[in-house]
């Protein structure tokens, strides 16, 4: 399985980093760029334990489905979420917050397989792991820029 773990500080506590991290809306923001939408919303709008989306999105010209479950809520120090049906032979994302003295650490750790054996742990290799840690940063950047832009805001 292909895995790495990205690491990024943010200048917002982590109940807010927390609860952004489980907000749907904001992670279709952080992935418009993949025209990324939710098929099927969590029920009240916001991830809780044993919630399920099914997002649409197009990476590498390809359309995408998955579906996924968020669980092991832990307020406000981690989650995680996987994949329950989608393109991965199987994708786990643990997110894990800690104090930091600018905010917080918010730590990623994504773990993968690509389908078709061997072929897909040569594409993990050789493209996946770069593409989804570009991805993971680039939601992690709109968290972030919103977090600390509403900062910015509320101490104007």
């Amino acid at each position: 399985m292909a895995r790495f773990v990205l690491e990024t500080i943010i200048a917002a506590p982590p109940s807010e980093v927390f609860a952004a991290s489980l907000d749907p809306e904001l992670h279709v923001r952080s992935m418009a760029r993949y025209g990324e939408t939710m098929v099927e919303a969590p029920a009240g709008g916001v991830f809780t334990e044993g919630t399920t989306a099914t997002w649409r999105a197009r990476h590498f010209g390809i359309p995408f489905r998955l579906r996924s479950v968020v669980f092991d809520i832990d307020p406000p120090r981690a989650f995680s979420d996987r994949q329950v049906s989608g393109p991965f032979g199987a994708y786990l994302h643990e997110h894990r917050f800690a104090e930091h003295p600018v905010g917080t650490l918010m730590r990623d750790t994504v773990t993968f397989r690509s389908p078709l054996g061997p072929l897909g742990r040569i594409v993990d290799a050789v493209v996946m792991r770069r593409y989804m840690r570009r991805l993971i940063a680039e939601r992690n950047e709109t968290i972030a820029a919103e977090l600390e832009n509403r900062g910015r805001t509320l101490s104007s």
